[in-house]
């Protein structure tokens, strides 16, 4: 593991997992069979442990952990909803609710209906071969029909196809700064093409997204370790650097000193 089957697959961690950013391009639905999931987005942290499932909303920005807790690894069940297959259920199947940008996870309440679609899937993963796509595309219909069954919101979010609109840039980029996102899906999520994003932000900012980006994530960094007294090993991916000694050198070079230095 993992063991990746087209759109359901399954993953197991045994030791402590920590992803770097997560957009998910479709929704997806997570079910937690054992160990502990963590999500970390822009406004909370959400915990999630054996037994508890999640909708995930597509451009969801954030970052996950998954750990061992009790003794156990970390085993989820993903179901993702394409794009193609969620238009084609929709042609022929009226949503209820309109549809809506959802950003954040939500937690499912637990249902019979849940419980036995998640079950079925159990016994799939002991075959050596892939899951052939035609029981795939059953079950992720099911998934649907499960999930419009028991919330009300469902139609809503999965039914939801518009790419995003443009978006308050500098509210946007004073909360996201710290994910290690490329000024492509940056233009992206703000709902403007690479070049008016680059444009827009040094109206507002009267700097370059790179240089605004890197010293805000130092400033964030040099606040986490010598504020809060944490290590610079476990700080540099948190505010959105990618190896700790590209961080070192850049932290230096801004500051005066190494992460690793108290100033006088």
């Amino acid at each position: 593991m993992p063991m990746q089957i087209a759109e359901v697959f399954i993953a197991c961690k045994k030791e402590a997992h920590y992803s770097r950013e997560l957009i998910l391009p479709q929704p997806a639905l997570v079910r937690v069979i054992s160990g502990e999931m963590k999500i970390t987005t822009a406004e909370h942290n959400y915990r999630f442990f054996s037994g508890d499932t999640v909708l995930l909303p597509r451009n969801q920005l954030g970052r996950m952990c998954k750990l061992p807790f009790n003794g156990q690894p970390c085993v989820v069940i993903s179901l993702l909803f394409r794009r193609e297959r969620l238009q084609h259920y929709y042609a022929f199947n009226q949503a209820r609710q309109p549809a809506q940008h959802i950003h954040q996870p939500k937690q499912l309440d637990e249902h019979p209906l849940l419980k036995s679609l998640f079950n079925s899937l159990l016994p799939y993963f002991e075959l050596a071969d892939a899951l052939p796509e035609d029981i795939a595309a059953f079950k992720v219909e099911e998934a649907i029909r499960v999930l419009r069954a028991i919330d009300p919101d469902a139609d809503g979010l999965l039914g939801h196809f518009e790419e995003p609109g443009k978006l308050d840039l500098a509210g946007f980029m004073e909360q996201h700064y710290m994910f290690n996102l490329s000024l492509e899906k940056f233009s992206y999520l703000t709902g403007r093409s690479l070049t008016t994003f680059k444009k827009d932000f040094k109206i507002i900012f009267k700097n370059t997204p790179g240089r605004w980006l890197t010293m805000k994530r130092l400033e964030l960094a040099h606040y986490l370790i010598f504020e809060k007294k944490k290590r610079p090993s476990d700080v540099y991916l948190d505010v959105g650097f990618e190896d700790l000694s590209h961080f070192s050198f850049a932290f230096k070079k801004h500051f005066g000193y190494s992460p690793k230095e108290i100033p006088a």
